[in-house]
């Protein structure tokens, strides 16, 4: 099968074409991506409207983009994908209206992704792995531990109650001047840095059950960079160094926990997976590698590129539900919030992520 698939979640304009399916390995012929970082970058953060027509400008140019480099005509589609939420209203709305063009006009299968379960199997795409597996979903915009037991099968065991990681390495680089995205930044100042200088908290550590808060943690550094005053290049450092070895404790911590909670109700897992763009962060990486050894698992994890949005994971995601028949009807309205495990007890903090 070749299905299409279209991300606009955020602020990334995507379209790819994967084949695969009925036993056949995977493929991805074509994963284009318009990153909208440089218009962004003045405000420090993404601004929901410029976002929306900026999709609204490229999602064409970019969905021939895609069928041009898989060699394809929409007549060879099966079906085309689109993340339908959860995400910035804006631009999933221009997204899911493209997508449901393409399907009406060729009479293909339309299907509605939710982005974190695109996330959630991308790791299927690049390996071979079976269900149930243990996922670490790590991004701006969410941190959740779940229990992924097949398509469509996704048990909550554990979510922020304040801030996504993501987050928190945006704002801590926003608060030491080092621009926007701020989680590479952080990482590549932090190679320099001496962890041991600044004590900053390990909030949620030790605690039952495996929920995060980061609140606190950015609270934490802002106070010292205060205390400091100005700036000098060692403390940038420094301090990211201590930013990012105190979210690789807490992690960690929270990682084995679900582990723990993993194996009492679903038994082993098949691995520890890590997803989401600050999967990307190869400290994080290291961190969560050990955890995994430690309880006899490995740690999988995509390729950097298919861990930030695009049109890929979308792409495999909808081949995945297509396979299984789980299509969508032309009505399916975008959704801004879409939890992956909707019977999981509401989860309370300020700011909490469905």
């Amino acid at each position: 099968m070749n299905l299409l698939g279209i991300e606009t979640s955020c602020d990334e304009t995507s379209a790819a074409v994967i084949s695969g399916g009925n036993g056949a390995r995977p493929r991805i012929l074509s994963n284009v991506v318009l990153s909208q970082v440089e218009i962004h970058q003045p405000y420090e953060g993404v601004v929901p409207e410029i976002a929306a027509r900026a999709h609204l400008s490229h999602i064409d140019h970019i969905v021939a983009q895609a069928m041009h480099e898989a060699k394809l005509g929409f007549g060879a589609l099966d079906g085309i994908a689109v993340a339908g939420g959860p995400g910035l209203i804006g631009g999933v709305i221009v997204g899911v209206m493209t997508a449901k063009a393409i399907a009406a006009v060729h009479k293909l299968a339309f299907l509605a992704v939710n982005h974190l379960e695109a996330h959630a199997l991308t790791i299927r795409l690049t390996q071979d792995l079976e269900f149930p597996y243990l996922l670490l979903l790590v991004s701006g915009g969410h941190c959740q531990l779940l229990a992924v037991t097949g398509v469509g099968a996704y048990h909550r065991l554990g979510t922020t109650l304040d801030d996504a990681l993501g987050e928190a390495f945006d704002k801590t680089a926003k608060m030491l001047g080092l621009g926007y995205p701020g989680g590479p930044a952080v990482e590549e100042r932090a190679k320099s840095g001496d962890a041991g200088r600044f004590d900053l908290p390990r909030p949620m550590r030790g605690r039952p059950g495996c929920d995060f808060s980061f609140s606190g943690l950015k609270t934490a550094v802002r106070r010292r960079i205060e205390q400091i005053g100005e700036l000098a290049p060692a403390d940038i450092d420094d301090i990211c160094a201590a930013f990012q070895a105190a979210a690789g404790d807490v992690l960690a911590d929270r990682t084995g926990r679900a582990a723990e909670m993993f194996e009492r109700r679903f038994g082993a897992p098949s691995a520890l997976v890590v997803a989401g763009g600050v999967a990307a962060n190869q400290y994080l990486r290291a961190r969560l590698t050990d955890v995994a050894a430690a309880r006899g698992l490995a740690l999988a994890a995509p390729p950097p590129d298919l861990c930030t949005d695009n049109g890929a994971m979308i792409a495999w995601a909808g081949l995945e539900r297509l396979a299984l028949g789980l299509t969508d009807g032309l009505d399916f309205a975008p959704r801004p919030r879409w939890p992956l495990d909707p019977d999981a007890a509401p989860a309370t903090g300020a700011g909490v992520k469905a």
